[in-house]
């Protein structure tokens, strides 16, 4: 499908903030992140906006022209960072300081990280839910995609879902062999994807 598609800039920040609350809301991560559903309305969105700023300062936000769905990309270099990661820590006391839940998420995923090759990260990928279905999603990331094969570098997601899992191994991203267990919650699949080369249909 033919979607413009356009980076988003700071002025795009509570836009794309709001779209990520929207999306993620019921999704079984932030459910379990946040259980009680009257306090995640409260702070989801803030929750949210940090994966923004994130975004924008570090990395970059593709986002759909008409505002319906937007992608979080951060590139990763090889190799271990020199300082320990503060962002689980940030994430919990910008968003919720009293539940543990709100960094520990962020702990579970960058324990199982690759950092051995430098590569593509989609941090998070959101279409508002009545344009859910539509292939905006594929739409968005597929030129990412295009360039990672390019350039011949990876990339790499974690799937909160089974749903989305299957999208992304349409897409060419393959489970890792290892998932992310929540306690007591949903499990996450690390999900990485090798660049095509020629002859794979690139």
């Amino acid at each position: 499908m033919s979607v413009r598609i356009r980076q988003a800039g700071q002025a795009d920040r509570g836009a794309v903030a709001r779209l990520l609350d929207e999306a993620f809301r019921n999704d079984p991560v932030s459910s379990w992140v946040f259980p009680d559903e009257d306090h995640r309305r409260r702070v989801h969105g803030v929750f949210m906006g940090v994966f923004t700023d994130i975004a924008l300062t570090e990395g970059r936000i593709d986002m759909t022209e008409d505002g319906t769905a937007a992608a979080l990309w951060l590139d990763i270099p090889a190799g271990l960072p020199d300082e320990e990661d503060d962002t689980p820590a940030r994430m919990r006391e910008i968003a919720d300081p009293d539940n543990e839940r709100a960094e520990l998420v962020g702990r579970l995923t960058g324990a199982v990280h690759p950092h051995d090759r430098a590569h593509a990260y989609l941090l998070l990928i959101a279409v508002s839910p009545e344009h859910q279905g539509q292939g905006l999603g594929t739409a968005l990331i597929a030129p990412v995609l295009e360039r990672c094969d390019r350039e011949g570098v990876p990339a790499y997601l974690e799937a909160s879902s089974a749903r989305s899992r299957g999208l992304y191994e349409r897409l060419g991203f393959a489970f890792t062999g290892r998932t992310v267990d929540l306690p007591d919650g949903p499990h996450m699949w690390p999900m990485w994807r090798e660049p095509a080369g020629p002859g794979d249909g690139s």
